[in-house]
């Protein structure tokens, strides 16, 4: 039985190096058999989202995927030690415990290793409050250790790929088993 994991990205961008590091959860998902949906929050209606009208056509599909999915891969870039307001805006168009009971990998990258508790103490709280009581410990990545290459396409460090496909890893065994990796 094939699993569905969605991929939400608060990135305001579908082409930075962060969206490399998703574009690399999301392959070694596939890899594995899994459904891999993606919410790219920068798609979204703008107006919608600022202005709450969360039964709009495009946020309510988004909001369905999340719904629907098995487990949830969620990845911000960091600024001003937290994540994206974008991704904010659309978690707070989901309904009370759209989380509950699936398993939830952060996957958030910064400028410096100064940012590295954004997950426990920006991210984890508002995973909480929609949920997510199966929340996995995640994946924080620096900027460095992700680069973009000539054509197009992103090369993780080593390091940064080993921990990435860790996390996958646990993930996977969540979704499967149904455990609970509490961090």
């Amino acid at each position: 039985m094939s699993r569905k994991i969605v991929i939400i990205s608060g990135s305001p961008s579908k082409e930075s190096r962060f969206v490399g590091v998703l574009r690399a959860a999301a392959e070694a998902l596939e890899r594995k058999g899994a459904q891999v949906g993606w919410v790219h929050v920068c798609d979204l209606p703008a107006d919608d989202l600022l202005a709450a009208r969360f039964h709009s056509a495009s946020i309510r599909e988004a909001v369905v995927l999340v719904e629907e999915a098995d487990a949830v891969i969620l990845g911000s870039q960091v600024y001003k030690d937290s994540f994206t307001g974008v991704l904010k805006t659309f978690l707070d168009a989901l309904p009370q415990n759209a989380l509950s009971g699936k398993p939830v990998l952060p996957l958030m990258m910064g400028g410096t290793i100064a940012h590295l508790l954004v997950i426990d103490y920006a991210l984890k709280p508002v995973l909480s409050a929609l949920g997510a009581t199966r929340q996995l410990s995640g994946v924080y990545a620096v900027e460095h250790l992700v680069a973009r290459l000539e054509n197009g396409d992103f090369k993780l460090s080593d390091e940064l790929a080993v921990r990435l496909q860790a996390a996958i890893d646990q993930l996977w065994s969540a979704v499967g088993s149904g455990c609970s990796y509490l961090v």
